[in-house]
């Protein structure tokens, strides 16, 4: 039997008596105790990394009265001449190699596909499923390839960071060549591998990280370029496929720029060198550029395929292409194999503009004369310069600055299509030599 009396909470009255005492202490004392100011958190985003660094060249830019050469309005479709804040230019700054951007086929299919399936396919594909137009286009992919199949995601860039994050873990090894893009050095630091770079197209430097390495790894990637974006050259392809035999390793080629314009068929790198595209593990492009629509693609063993289809985030958790997307592509696809003559024409004029503008006394890198060639400057503010200078006299080119290029390396980087004509080209040239001249790049 209970022989106290309890009160709240089951407490005796002298319990309840002592813990209100208690409580009234610790009142007091909070009473007299100074308040603590509270902390405050600057959440402007001015606070972010590079805030500072981008006002300030916004600012520097002004003041020397010079315009932002990011994000530029284009109010026309883009190809060999655009329109650039008004102003009519011939284009060298657009991906479009062989001239397909706009052609009547593309534009009936695009139309007729948002005519039959609307503008999006409003899903993943592995949840909303899949149409015709998706597997017509991975058909086509593969076939170029002579791959036993392929894969179109919605995004390049995202393709290569979903694709190399899935393939490689912690316990691997991702070996790429130092000029690689953005998205393949990305990706490597999404999968966790242990990442090492290689002096650019420096086998012998690549064949002493795989001694070094390889036996420290469960697997091992070696990613190049089949044509690179900044400095117009390419890979020996042989080369690699040797070492990655040699080393037990997978062999991926990025092959965005190569796509339409390395190769007599504009095949790519594969058949720039005459070699059998089997020798590479996986061959990743983007829909961008040759093929004028956008998104990225993997092509290569049926396993690998399945196995990005099942566990690829870019792919699982995405929203299909949509079918206009597709079909833009892969009637892009038929326009180059029915008319090989876009690519002899860009391989034409690429080599003849690259070689003209060496002669001029300008420096043109390694670039092999395909489709990219980069007039290389080296101040960064000189390359600015002429940039501007040459849009207002009509000749719209991009200039590459750091980081996106080693540092005193800052150029123009000129995209040659097959739709450029004579006129363009003469234009281009002269602009550049007299302009050139004017800021002592070059000697009359």
């Amino acid at each position: 039997r209970m022989t106290k009396k309890r009160g709240a909470g089951g407490l005796s009255s002298a319990e309840l008596s002592s813990l209100l005492d208690d409580m009234r202490g610790v009142q007091a004392v909070e009473r007299r105790a100074p308040a603590k100011p509270a902390r405050r958190y600057d959440t402007s985003f001015e606070t972010l990394p590079g805030f500072a660094d981008l006002a300030n060249q916004r600012a520097a830019g002004e003041a020397l009265g010079l315009s932002n050469p990011y994000y530029r309005l284009h109010e026309a479709r883009a190809g060999a001449a655009a329109r650039v804040e008004g102003r009519e230019v011939a284009n060298f700054a657009s991906y479009d190699y062989l001239g397909l951007n706009g052609h009547p086929e593309i534009t009936a299919a695009v139309s007729a596909a948002a005519r039959d399936w609307g503008t999006s396919v409003s899903g993943s594909r592995l949840t909303a499923g899949e149409r015709p137009a998706h597997r017509a286009l991975e058909a086509a992919l593969a076939d170029l390839y002579g791959a036993e199949a392929a894969l179109a995601f919605v995004s390049g860039h995202a393709t290569a960071l979903s694709v190399i994050a899935t393939l490689l873990g912690n316990r691997d090894l991702i070996v790429f060549d130092a000029l690689m893009h953005n998205c393949v050095t990305l990706g490597a630091q999404l999968s966790g591998a242990t990442r090492r770079s290689f002096p650019h197209n420096d086998l012998a430097a690549l064949e002493a990280v795989l001694k070094r390495e390889r036996d420290r790894h469960e697997r091992v990637l070696i990613v190049t370029e089949g044509l690179f974006s900044m400095d117009g050259d390419g890979p020996d392809l042989a080369g690699l496929v040797a070492l990655k035999e040699r080393y037990g390793a997978w062999l991926m080629v990025d092959d965005a720029h190569a796509l339409g314009v390395l190769g007599a068929r504009g095949h790519g790198i594969a058949e720039h060198c005459g070699l059998d595209p089997a020798g590479v593990d996986i061959w990743f492009g983007t829909l961008s550029k040759t093929l004028v629509s956008c998104g990225g693609y993997i092509a290569g063993k049926e396993s690998l395929i399945q196995y990005l289809k099942a566990f690829a985030p870019g792919m699982v958790y995405s929203v299909g292409l949509p079918v206009g997307v597709a079909e833009a592509a892969r009637v892009a696809i038929e326009l180059m194999r029915r008319e090989p003559e876009r690519v002899a024409r860009l391989q034409g004029i690429s080599r003849a503009f690259r070689d003209r503008v060496h002669q001029l006394g300008f420096d043109v890198g390694p670039a092999w004369g395909y489709g990219i060639v980069p007039v290389i400057v080296g101040n960064t503010l000189k390359t600015v310069m002429l940039a501007e200078r040459m849009l207002k006299r009509g000749v719209n080119v991009f200039p590459v600055l750091p980081p996106g290029v080693p540092e005193r390396s800052a150029r123009l980087r000129f995209f040659l299509s097959a739709a450029h004509t004579d006129a363009h080209l003469e234009a281009a040239i002269a602009v550049l030599t007299e302009e050139g001249a004017a800021l002592g790049l070059i000697r009359r």
